[in-house]
């Protein structure tokens, strides 16, 4: 299609979103493309969760390559085994996309009251804070956030420190043990809060939330109610006391039972709520009348269709999302594939910018 001039940039579409206005164009933001970025730049998986150079040079030149948002944010979803004396070990293997957890912290029931809290170099937490100092160094018209703070994850914590299985036995057999648990850990996140924003600065800094841990899949939506909601609701208000205007939150996996529970938290004003393909974006949007929408293409398209799959897959994702009121940003549902075809992903940039357009 012919060029388009005076097009917003990304960021400048992000920014739109953030002040209710509708941009040009619906943004393209992918979900934590980051192993995908660190292969497309002739580096390996491992690079994404031990080398913060890299991984950040390489999300950079792929969000220029394929006109997507550039979000600079290294994370894994086991995090929190490792950090609170745990073992992990890094991907190595063909089909390791992350971090495996080889030991949890808490072995035995009884541990949880010896638990500590983990210090400044636990973990893979000097790598994340490299990372984030990379980020903060430049603006870029890409780049609508400089860096991220994650609140509201205490049980998704808690089932990296004791296991996911014991934990879903504890939520039946020992709720006392869970909440206990719960509650040292979101102590932990939440007193590292002020200090985090006070080092990051809140301008321009967006929060995290989310998590798989919390599918109906896995609990029940009274259990989410019972065993999450608290801990995301106090994190959540901590940002916005701090100052931290917005918080994308990932609502990974089948989470439809508790779409009533997750709107009841201060996302902010607005705040980008992302949904998996699980989650229908017109369902989401009844959810969360006064938020960002994002979402919600099925990432096996991407990793397994073909090119013109990917396409009409991606076009129908972008006709639901652009009759949500010009509040609407589109994304694989959950982590782009790293192994996904490079030609895969063009034909989705290609079909955003095809039929993106307000």
């Amino acid at each position: 299609m012919p060029a388009r001039t005076n097009a917003m940039t990304e960021r400048q579409r992000i920014e739109a979103l953030l002040k209710r206005e509708t941009p040009d164009r619906v943004p393209l933001w992918p979900f934590v493309p980051n192993g995908f970025a660190v292969l497309y730049n002739g580096l390996t998986i491992a690079d994404a969760y031990s080398n913060p150079e890299g991984l950040y040079d390489s999300l950079k030149r792929a969000a220029r390559d394929f006109g997507w948002v550039f979000y600079p944010v290294m994370v894994y979803a086991a995090y929190g085994a490792w950090e609170f004396g745990g073992e992990a070990r890094m991907p190595t293997g063909r089909y390791d996309q992350a971090p495996v957890v080889t030991r949890h912290p808490l072995e035995k029931d009884e541990d949880i009251y010896n638990l500590k809290w983990p210090g400044p170099d636990s973990g893979l937490n000097p790598t994340m804070r490299r990372f984030s100092e990379l980020s903060m160094r430049e603006d870029l018209d890409n780049k609508p956030f400089r860096a991220t703070i994650s609140a509201g994850v205490a049980y998704g914590l808690a089932c990296q420190v004791a296991g996911l299985n014991r934990i879903l036995k504890w939520l039946i057999r020992r709720p006392d043990l869970a909440h206990e648990l719960i509650r040292r850990l979101s102590e932990w996140s939440i007193a590292r809060l002020e200090g985090q924003v006070e080092a990051l600065g809140n301008e321009r800094l967006i929060g995290t939330c989310g998590g798989p841990m919390g599918s109906n899949q896995l609990i029940s939506s009274k259990q989410f109610e019972e065993f999450a909601l608290p801990d995301i609701k106090e994190g959540q208000a901590r940002l916005r006391a701090l100052g931290v205007k917005h918080t994308y939150v990932h609502i990974c996996g089948e989470q439809n039972d508790n779409l009533p529970f997750w709107a009841q938290v201060d996302f902010g004003d607005p705040g980008i709520i992302g949904v998996g393909h699980e989650v229908g974006l017109e369902r989401a949007a009844e959810f969360f009348s006064n938020h960002i929408i994002l979402g919600n293409l099925n990432p096996a398209i991407i990793q397994t269709g073909s090119p013109s799959e990917v396409y009409e897959m991606t076009k129908r994702c972008v006709e639901t999302g652009k009759k949500l009121g010009g509040r609407y940003v589109f994304s694989p549902g959950c982590d782009l594939p790293p192994r996904a075809p490079v030609e895969n992903v063009r034909m989705m940039c290609k079909a955003l910018e095809d039929h993106g357009w307000y």
